[in-house]
């Protein structure tokens, strides 16, 4: 028995037990370090999370007189590119169901601009993100009201994709959604 103990640590250059367990201990150390240091939950890739990101595009999304006047709804889906400083380029209109909602939301899109966090080692990084634009009716719509919805819904202009889209490793984000009322 002693001679095969002796065997092992013999293997490792090393010929008593405690300057192995040493070795053995600080192996483990450095393993677990290691571990601990990887950080396994993903951050939320907008500078405050999930809500904040809601909350300031519900703020800086400004629409149009003419879009509130047509009661225009609709969804919106943007691919963007953010670099390692969190700056924008290179937004794509993927779909959108009237071109009347894709401006306001690209001027807002643009002043997030610095607020993105890419992950960890890359350069740049893409993202999907889906905008809805809802037209909260009042609870009793006079006729007027109901044809001019349905007017817009039949004059629209949808942008869609005519071909395939590669999206690579983009993030898909949450969508966000902008409601405007008669009121506003």
């Amino acid at each position: 028995m002693m001679k095969c103990s002796l065997l092992r640590y013999s293997m490792f250059g090393v010929h008593d037990s405690k300057t192995m367990k040493k070795i053995l201990l600080s192996i483990a150390l450095l393993i677990s370090v290691r571990c601990f240091a990887q950080d396994d939950k993903p951050t939320f890739p907008f500078q405050g999370g999930n809500e904040v990101m809601a909350q300031f595009f519900r703020d800086s999304v400004k629409l149009s007189p003419e879009i509130m006047k047509v009661r225009a709804s609709g969804i919106v889906i943007f691919k963007f590119s953010a670099d390692e400083k969190g700056a924008i380029k290179n937004v794509v209109i993927y779909y959108a169901d009237d071109v009347a909602l894709a401006s306001p939301l690209v001027d807002a899109l643009k002043k997030s601009s610095h607020k993105w966090i890419i992950p960890f080692k890359e350069k740049e990084h893409d993202f999907v993100i889906p905008f809805q634009v809802k037209f909260t009716a009042p609870e009793k719509e006079s006729e007027a009201e109901q044809a001019a919805m349905y007017t817009y819904y039949k004059m629209r202009k949808p942008i869609i994709a005519r071909d395939q889209t590669p999206l690579y490793s983009a993030t898909l984000l949450p969508t966000v959604i902008v409601n405007y009322g008669p009121a506003q």
